[in-house]
Parts: C-alpha cells; structure tokens; sequence
C-alpha cells in the first residue's frame, strides 16, 4: 500500500465558511503526520467519539496538505518531524493560508518543555506530546470544547 493510499483527501479544499455555516457543519479535523499508523488511529478515535458531528482528512505527505489548508479548519494537528517540511515550517504555513494559530495544534514525541521552549503559547493553541497520557486527557478535553462548540 501506498504511504497515502486511503488516507489523502484529492478532493479540492471546501469553501470557507461563515460563521453561520461554520455552526451547523461538522467540525474539519486535519491531521498532517508521517505515521499512516497514528493517522489510522485518529480516524478511529474521531469517528467513535464524535461519528457526524466530525469530518476528518490525514495527510502524510506535508505538500500535498497544503492546498487543502485554509481558514475553513476548525483543528489543524501537526506534527512537529515530518519529512520534507517540518511542523514549525508547516505550522506558518498554514497561518498565511488562514489558518488562525487557534486552531493548531503541535504533536511531538518530544518533552513538553522542550515543545513549548519551540512554539511559545501565542503561536498555536497547544503542543501535545503523543505518548504521554496527561497529555492525551488533555487534549481530549480541547477536541471536546471544539467539536461541541456551537
């Protein structure tokens, strides 16, 4: 299988929405990241804690997410060591494409003062480290916030 294949959203970008229409859609989760394996288990815990209210789009190639990011994201995740483009470069990126730094979100399986030492708190909304389970609990509450936000 290709390091894609069944993960890549084609699909050109949707259009940006209003904030009247950004109330009754679902909820765009983006996950850019090298690991088809960690993509697979978003899509998995995504789908099972929020079914319709979420739609999801894994990228493991950081190129091709570009064109697909835009201010129409309600949770950008990215990580932070992805081949070709890091997380801090993608992460500007996806600010001049309009994505607001509230709505990104740094995954790394590095320290948590060694992540927040890189992306001080007014550049994303949080930095997250992958393996540890506070960590995770956190974040879980974050996406809760987002998805059932109205």
């Amino acid at each position: 299988m290709a390091p894609d294949e069944g993960f890549v959203s084609e699909a050109p970008a949707p259009p940006i929405a209003t904030q009247a229409t950004r109330d009754v859609r679902p909820k765009r989760v983006v996950l850019i990241d090298d690991s088809a394996a960690f993509a697979e288990r978003w899509r998995t815990l995504l789908e099972d804690r929020y079914g319709s209210k979420v739609t999801f789009e894994a990228y493991q190639d950081p190129l091709k997410a570009i064109p697909h990011l835009g201010p129409e994201i309600d949770l950008l995740l990215i990580d932070l060591e992805i081949p070709v483009l890091d997380g801090r470069k993608l992460a500007e990126v996806a600010k001049q494409r309009g994505v607001t730094v509230r709505r990104i979100v740094i995954l790394s399986g590095h320290d948590a003062n060694e992540l927040h030492s890189l992306f001080p708190p007014s550049s994303c909304l949080a930095v997250i480290n992958k393996s540890e389970p506070q960590q995770q609990s956190a974040f879980l509450m974050i996406l809760d916030s987002i998805v059932n936000k109205h």
